[in-house]
């Protein structure tokens, strides 16, 4: 009896495990950032990094936020939940063809203002998302061509990077339920002997 239960906690620990190690490394370049209190956006901004897969084009990545709650666009603040967020592939290299991820902000965000010590100027937008089915991800987004002055409205994204969890629950509870039938047949057989 101990050997079952045992085999049935390892059964539904792994779908646990299995969810938490595996993500997609998305990146981007390129494209626009447009902001005031309503909000940021990224328009035109170019896929080059899926997975494994690499490409000068492999689709396009977009998003809006919610509004300031805090701060602006020019010194940084916090963006309220929701918005929208889509990496769409284009199917070269491997890369799936149409939207990959359409979900939203499940959080706020924050756009960080940092100068350096020359004097220039980076921003970084960084927050959770998640889509309808609860794949969630983390994004940060990166600007650095503000030079020594302040955001102005619109900037051109020089790079951005977003990880996609990727659920796999459902595989290796197949499989544990599968080891968990096994078990039961065997104790079974055991016992009538």
């Amino acid at each position: 009896m101990r050997r079952v239960f045992i085999l049935a906690v390892l059964a539904l620990a792994l779908p646990l495990m299995a969810y938490a190690d595996s993500s997609i490394d998305v990146s981007n370049a390129g494209g626009t950032i447009t902001g005031n209190a309503s909000g940021l956006s990224l328009t035109g901004s170019t896929l080059f990094k899926f997975g494994s897969a690499v490409g000068s084009n492999l689709g396009t990545v977009s998003f809006t936020t919610g509004a300031f709650i805090s701060g602006d666009a020019q010194n940084g603040g916090m963006l309220a939940a929701g918005g929208s967020f889509t990496i769409t592939g284009n199917g070269t290299n491997g890369v799936p063809n149409g939207v990959i991820f359409n979900g939203t902000f499940s959080s706020d965000a924050t756009w960080t203002l940092v100068t350096l010590a020359n004097g220039t100027h980076n921003y970084t937008l960084h927050g959770a998302i998640v889509d309808s089915s609860g794949r969630v991800g983390a994004t940060t987004q990166i600007t650095v061509n503000t030079g020594k002055g302040l955001f102005n409205g619109s900037i051109a994204l020089s790079s951005g990077d977003t990880n996609l969890a990727v659920p796999e629950p459902g595989t290796l509870g197949l499989l544990g339920t599968g080891l968990l039938g096994i078990a039961g047949l065997m104790r079974r057989k055991f016992w009538a002997k």
